[in-house]
């Protein structure tokens, strides 16, 4: 079963132009102007003011019984005794006052309680993250990518996602994914993640050259760090090596190689699908040799169907010498029969 692609709706956004003197700025000037219409109605309608101090109005008085009216209820010492003035207070005067309590408060929110709330939310996260998988770019290829390891089991706490578009975010989020904002490419943003202390780095930028990028910084950074990124192009597939990831993926040519495979039966590409995807009846599976298997050979290994074995980093099949006897420190990768259980969960 197909796992929810999350809310269906979009918000579009756009990073304000304007600096952050420059939001304060208007705000400023759009209370004062607010404070200005209000003086001066008060100033023309004074006659409809009583003062029970002296029993006259002045322009001071009309300042003062502005400023108490727009930032509280009011002292009694001036009241509005004409309807006139009793209308305008009731109906300009307090949505003004609403008005003012939301700008002050929107700013104070905006610029100094979300960023230290964002910051403690951040610090709290950082310090829960520990054999982590970070996926930088959320486009096509990585919104599967988080999908399938969900759908595989990993908790998405432990999945974090990087990308510069807040809409991809948004759903990465609704996941429950943890998100950040940023360049990949910067050693501050992987820092931020905890890129030391990650079980793996997926990179699907959507650019070759990105994608590269954020390898390299991302091997300087963590050099025993799993990274698997995915190309395009295959002239870069030997540069994404060079840069330090451990798999190179090419989207491409697997397509190619599905298509190719499909002409010899038509049932071959649905079962190499089939392994690629939590969702099928058997799942491709890793791991190393357990010491009561040392001594067998591959074809005997109990619960799976054994089809490689990596000794020393170098790949040996099935049907090779080298498999005929397993030794401490094999890796072996073997075909599995997916659970029932696990097929239920995706």
């Amino acid at each position: 079963m197909p796992r929810p692609r999350g809310p269906d709706h979009v918000t579009l956004r756009r990073k304000s132009p304007l600096p952050i003197w420059a939001q304060i700025g208007w705000r400023v000037a759009l209370v004062l102007g607010l404070l200005g219409v209000a003086i001066g109605v008060h100033w023309l309608e004074r006659d409809g003011l009583k003062d029970g101090l002296d029993g006259h109005v002045s322009f001071t008085d009309v300042i003062y019984f502005t400023m108490i009216s727009i930032t509280t209820t009011g002292y009694g010492d001036i009241v509005p005794i004409s309807d006139r003035a009793r209308m305008f207070d009731a109906f300009v005067v307090t949505p003004i006052r609403i008005f003012f309590v939301l700008i002050f408060i929107g700013t104070a929110y905006t610029f100094v309680f979300r960023r230290t709330w964002e910051k403690w939310r951040m610090e709290r996260i950082q310090r829960n993250l520990c054999s982590h998988v970070v996926v930088a770019g959320f486009g096509t290829s990585g919104a599967e990518t988080v999908d399938e390891l969900l759908a595989r089991g990993t908790p998405a706490q432990e999945i974090v996602v990087i990308d510069p578009d807040d809409a991809a975010l948004e759903r990465a989020e609704s996941l429950g994914c943890a998100v950040l904002n940023a360049d990949a490419t910067r050693d501050r943003t992987l820092q931020a993640v905890r890129i030391d202390q990650a079980h793996a780095l997926i990179v699907s930028a959507g650019r070759d050259d990105t994608s590269i990028l954020i390898t390299l910084t991302a091997r300087h950074l963590a050099p025993r760090l799993a990274i698997s990124v995915a190309v395009r192009n295959e002239d870069n597939e030997l540069l994404a090596r060079q840069a330090g990831a451990t798999t190179v993926i090419n989207p491409v040519s697997f397509a190619g190689l599905l298509l190719a495979g499909s002409t010899h039966g038509a049932h071959i590409a649905d079962y190499i699908a089939d392994l690629a995807s939590s969702h099928g009846r058997v799942r491709l599976a890793e791991r190393t040799v357990r010491e009561d298997e040392c001594g067998m050979a591959l074809a005997e290994i109990a619960g799976g169907l054994g089809l490689r074995i990596y000794r020393d980093e170098v790949p040996h099949g099935f049907w090779e010498p080298e498999a005929k006897s397993l030794r401490p420190g094999d890796i072996i990768v073997e075909i599995l029969p997916t659970l029932p259980r696990e097929a239920d969960l995706s």
